[in-house]
């Protein structure tokens, strides 16, 4: 996609596009679950810190991750595939900058009813679900907050997951609008600025999202940017 985007050349081959389809939806659908269960480790470690450790231990994360990519190459495997078996009928201009299985979808020349239906359905299922985890997980979180006593507990608690719940709201805003509607309803013009926050800004800012709470990662950051000052002025 960044190759595509940086030069003149704007053509894919039909199997590297396939091959960008099912491995896109893969990884989304996997990010997907796993928020979900980060919002759950957020709820133990705010709401039962004292069994964290072992509530939360290596055999169960280790568990919690293998369902989230299971549940994510699944769903590719099924969407895609039902996608790859649509007729294009000579059609070969994709109106998106990547192979998006809606877009994709839309260039077939026979009625696409059956594709669009389970697409809306299954990413119901998948984006709902995780959705409705991260809700549950965070209204304990919030009552579980209220009760601290001191103020500086509160804002350590709600630091705790103030990046996860960032990443959340960039991620399934985009999702929700596109793939729970009938793909008739959208302008394709507000479909690709929208799926830009979640295949490029998205992935680009969680390291910074993540990070920029950890007083290391601070600290270095406050160096590397005196130093390209200094550097300047010299």
């Amino acid at each position: 996609m960044l190759f595509n985007l940086g030069g003149p050349n704007k053509n894919i081959t039909y199997v590297g596009c396939m091959v960008q389809a099912y491995v896109f939806h893969w990884l989304g659908c996997t990010e997907c679950v796993l928020l979900g269960t980060m919002a759950l480790d957020r709820y133990v470690a705010v709401c039962k810190p004292l069994t964290y450790s072992v509530i939360m231990n290596h055999k169960l994360c280790l568990l919690l991750s293998s369902t989230a990519w299971l549940i994510g190459l699944a769903n590719s495997l099924l969407q895609s595939t039902l996608t790859v078996q649509l007729p294009l009928c000579g059609n070969q201009e994709l109106d998106h900058f990547f192979c998006e299985l809606p877009g994709l979808i839309k260039m077939a020349c026979v009625d696409t009813t059956v594709n669009e239906l389970t697409l809306a359905v299954v990413a119901t299922f998948l984006i709902m679900g995780p959705l409705s985890m991260i809700l549950v997980s965070y209204g304990y979180i919030t009552q579980a907050v209220f009760r601290i006593p001191s103020a500086n507990g509160r804002l350590k608690a709600f630091n705790t997951c103030s990046s996860h719940f960032l990443v959340v709201s960039l991620f399934y805003g985009p999702g929700i609008y596109i793939y729970m509607q009938p793909s008739a309803d959208h302008p394709q013009d507000l479909i690709k600025a929208l799926t830009l926050f979640y295949c490029v800004i998205t992935p680009m800012a969680n390291p910074f999202i993540y990070t920029l709470r950890n007083k290391d990662v601070k600290s270095a950051l406050r160096r590397l940017l005196r130093r390209a000052i200094l550097s300047k002025r010299i």
